[in-house]
């Protein structure tokens, strides 16, 4: 029987066909190989890019809200200041009102005795015959003997009242000034307590503003921010280092040159084996006690502190009276350089002085910072230094 398969190919025939089939389908192989990897490197770089994109853009959202944020804490910080120095006004105004008030009510009170020595005066001339005239009462006289006895007691009696008049009038008229004053003094208290409801608004607003702005950032943005801000602790850290180690070098010079010219040590500035007196010890002690309380603005303790209520707290448990607000807490004491601080000092800082630590030595200082956080230990040139001052 007959075959009706096709004729078979020759040898060469077969494997050049062969080799065409195999090399076209290696160079579509090849081809799509090339083709897919172009396309994923091509996929990956634009993930790349736009992972690089997306990062820049948390960091740059990061900043801008990081520096809108700090700026914001530093106006709430000046204004908590403001609204101590308001609230210490109200309370001293409230002290003079109550004052006042009280001088009022009893210059009121001898008004209404000298009124009262008026009204027995008048009683007592209307028994004696004051309501008549002189002649009338001559006439109607039992005995002209009796109207002349009555008469000198009017006379005699005129004479006193008339010295009561003349006190009725005085207390009337000191009650009247006192009223007025009281008047004023309370009027004083109402413009002091509007001044301190304003200063109260402003940081409310301030401090809403930020949490807003903190509110809306993204897991990564957050992170950025996180890594910022421990970036700017590392280089305070490190700023406080090498102030601590100039310091060193700066006194170990000045041992040497004393010591060279016969006359001992040399100075002692700086905590660096300088003396720290008993009532800093005392104060610094105090803020150690304080570390991890909440800072609450307007604050002075026990259970939470503003920057200058925790200093102004610590140095009284040293037994030191210190003002209130920064902007008189440091105008007291003695003056010190950035050089030659020593623990128990107060340092201040930013170009409107809102801000104060308890200087604690080696670059650190103890401060409530700011609204969120907690009061602990820092370094001094986390903030911009404004000047320094020793209590006592």
């Amino acid at each position: 029987m007959g075959t009706h398969r096709k004729p078979r190919a020759g040898f060469l025939t077969a494997f050049a066909a062969r080799r065409g089939a195999v090399g076209v389908g290696v160079l579509a192989l090849a081809s799509a190989t090339l083709f897919g990897s172009t396309a994923r490197a091509d996929d990956d770089s634009t993930a790349i890019e736009e992972q690089r994109d997306r990062a820049d853009e948390a960091h740059e959202r990061a900043v801008e809200v990081q520096e809108r944020v700090d700026e914001l804490y530093r106006e709430a910080g000046t204004a908590t200041q403001h609204y101590n120095e308001a609230q210490e006004a109200a309370d001293r105004q409230q002290e003079v009102a109550d004052a006042l008030m009280d001088e009022a009510a009893a210059a009121t009170e001898q008004v209404n005795e000298a009124r009262r020595v008026l009204g027995t005066f008048a009683t007592a001339q209307y028994r004696l015959g004051g309501g008549l005239s002189d002649t009338a009462a001559l006439i109607l006289a039992p005995d002209p003997k009796s109207f002349f006895d009555t008469q000198n007691t009017l006379n005699r009696l005129t004479e006193v009242q008339q010295q009561a008049v003349d006190d009725f009038t005085e207390r009337r008229d000191e009650a009247d000034a006192q009223r007025e004053e009281a008047t004023e003094a309370l009027a004083e208290l109402e413009a002091r307590e509007a001044e301190l409801a304003t200063q109260e608004r402003t940081v409310q607003e301030k401090l809403t503003e930020a949490r807003e702005l903190l509110e809306q950032l993204t897991d990564e943005e957050e992170a950025e921010l996180a890594e910022l801000e421990r970036l700017e602790r590392e280089e305070a850290e490190r700023l406080a280092e090498e102030a601590r180690r100039a310091q060193e070098e700066r006194e170990a010079a000045e041992r040497e040159a004393g010591e060279q010219a016969g006359g001992g040590s040399g100075g002692n500035l700086g905590d660096i084996g300088g003396e720290v007196s008993g009532s800093a010890e005392a104060a610094i002690a105090f803020a150690e006690a304080q570390l991890g309380k909440p800072y609450v603005w307007g604050a002075t303790g026990p259970n939470s502190f503003d920057c200058s209520g925790l200093t102004q707290a610590a140095w009284r448990a040293a037994g030191v009276d210190i003002p209130r607000v920064t902007w008189d807490q440091v105008n007291i004491g003695t003056q010190v350089s950035r050089d030659a601080l020593r623990p128990g000092d107060l340092v201040f800082f930013y170009s409107d002085i809102s801000h104060v630590g308890l200087y604690i030595g080696d670059g650190l200082m103890i401060h409530a910072p700011k609204p969120g956080d907690v009061v602990k230990v820092e370094s001094v040139d986390y903030m911009p230094f404004h000047s320094a001052v020793r209590p006592a």
